[in-house]
């Protein structure tokens, strides 16, 4: 462990009890059924949505936003559904952390994993370019089982021991991980032949982002991927998963993208979102809504966050 990182179990002071009672909590869940667990998920999901009103808000903003051609009723049922979807992401973390690999092969398909092989075969780096889906934390779990070892990219969060959480229940799936501004890293990585998993379809500030169309609304994104590939000699293979209705779940990973990088940043980054809104409408409960997608514009742009009052 670095010397900028605590073990979890340094993380005992009673302000931390709280998170230390929920994870043995999910843990005990994690024991049940599968399909008992994931209800259990769903329960704790619609709680959510219950007394969640200012998230709530947001995640039907959004779906306002995206689908346009919804009605109210249809949008607010879908807003629902995402709010049993992030319950469930809840505890699918847990079987990211504690499943065994024999039950995690048995209640999931993988697609396309001859794309990541052969570029492997040809001495290739690899972007596993993926997104906030809230299947994001077992389908790294159940890639892993299927290819070499690969790094994951990470956000830190404002409480050390949150990120400390992530990270340790991430490498469980990963050979290292990359704080998300460690560009330096990423390419390092990708040149030594080991694929990055990298998810960047939530831009926190202006910072080397653009204002680029996401289902037809202005959106920040990063443009970052061009210079991950370009610099770490790398193909970007797109890598999408689906929760089944029958609790089982789905990962695909698409061919490389064709071209890639580019000369033009931004066409390169709208060709990710546009792949991104094609598997997006295949499962839409299950992005990761609740973010505050459209945020952080330049001034000449609306807040699309300013009225939300109603929708609480």
């Amino acid at each position: 462990m670095t010397a900028d990182r605590k073990p979890l179990a340094s993380y005992w002071a009673p302000k931390y009890w709280p998170a230390w009672i929920g994870m043995g909590l999910l843990r005990l869940v994690c024991l049940l059924p599968h399909r008992a667990a994931l209800a259990t998920g769903r329960m704790l999901g619609r709680l959510a949505h219950r007394f969640g009103g200012s998230r709530r808000a947001i995640v039907r903003r959004n779906i306002e936003l995206c689908f346009p051609e919804l009605t109210a009723t249809e949008r607010d049922a879908l807003a629902y559904e995402h709010f049993e979807a992030l319950g469930m992401t809840l505890i699918e973390m847990g079987l990211g952390r504690w499943a065994s690999d024999e039950h995690l092969a048995s209640i999931t398909r993988i697609n396309g994993l001859h794309h990541l092989q052969q570029a492997i075969a040809e001495n290739q780096g690899v972007i596993l370019l993926a997104a906030h889906f809230t299947t994001i934390e077992i389908s790294g779990r159940v890639l892993a089982l299927n290819s070499p070892p690969f790094d994951g990219v990470y956000r830190k969060n404002r409480s050390a021991f949150i990120t400390e959480l992530q990270r340790s229940g991430r490498e469980r799936t990963v050979a290292n991980t990359i704080e998300k501004r460690d560009i330096k890293q990423m390419i390092r990585s990708l040149r030594a032949g080991r694929p990055v998993w990298y998810a960047p379809d939530q831009s926190y500030n202006r910072k080397g982002s653009e204002v680029i169309e996401f289902f037809g609304v202005p959106a920040m994104h990063t443009t970052a991927t061009s210079t991950l590939a370009r610099l770490g000699r790398a193909v970007a293979i797109p890598f999408f998963p689906r929760r089944l209705k029958d609790g089982t779940y789905e990962m695909t990973l698409l061919a490389p993208l064709a071209d890639f990088p580019g000369d033009d940043p931004v066409a390169d980054t709208r060709r990710y979102i546009k792949v991104l809104e094609d598997h997006i409408r295949t499962c839409p409960e299950q992005y990761f809504w609740i973010h505050r997608k459209f945020k952080d514009l330049p001034d000449t742009y609306p807040n699309y966050y300013a009225d939300l009052a109603a929708l609480k």
